[in-house]
């Protein structure tokens, strides 16, 4: 059963109302090309089914857009001579999710690229670091 939502971007692309550059298909999975890439070949692994982040995504979905980008991380990594890839997936508007369907981004890197990664904010205070951990692991 696929679900869809009416006005997700993602949503038209994968019913073909919008244009995309495919790079792949399968009966969960859709990928293609990010129009506004940070580096050429960087590309989107959606599922086909409508599913607004990691924390909604059934686990069998999301070991499959997993499996689908190491084998396009190697894929892009040969075809465009990148140094390195990332793959990353923004969750909510805080974490910079500009579209309201899960999606992972696999992500060409050169080393002259200057697209820059965060730096850590502030160190921990005394014992801070352990508190949080503690609280982590029992919601866990």
């Amino acid at each position: 059963m696929n679900t869809h939502m009416p006005d997700c971007l993602f949503c038209k692309i994968i019913k073909r109302e919008i244009p995309s550059t495919k790079i792949y298909e399968d009966r969960n999975i859709f990928v293609f090309l990010d129009i506004n890439p940070v580096n050429i070949g960087h590309t989107l692994v959606v599922p086909k089914d409508h599913w607004e982040n990691i924390y909604t995504t059934p686990t069998k979905i999301l070991c499959e857009m997993m499996e689908i980008a190491k084998q396009l991380s190697i894929a892009i990594k040969t075809a465009t001579k990148a140094d390195g890839i990332n793959i990353e997936m923004n969750n909510e508007k805080a974490a910079g999710q500009l579209v309201s369907h899960a999606h992972l981004h696999v992500v060409p890197r050169f080393g002259d690229d200057g697209f820059t990664h965060w730096h850590g904010k502030r160190p921990y205070n005394e014992g801070e670091m352990q508190e949080v951990a503690d609280k982590i692991i029992r919601v866990f």
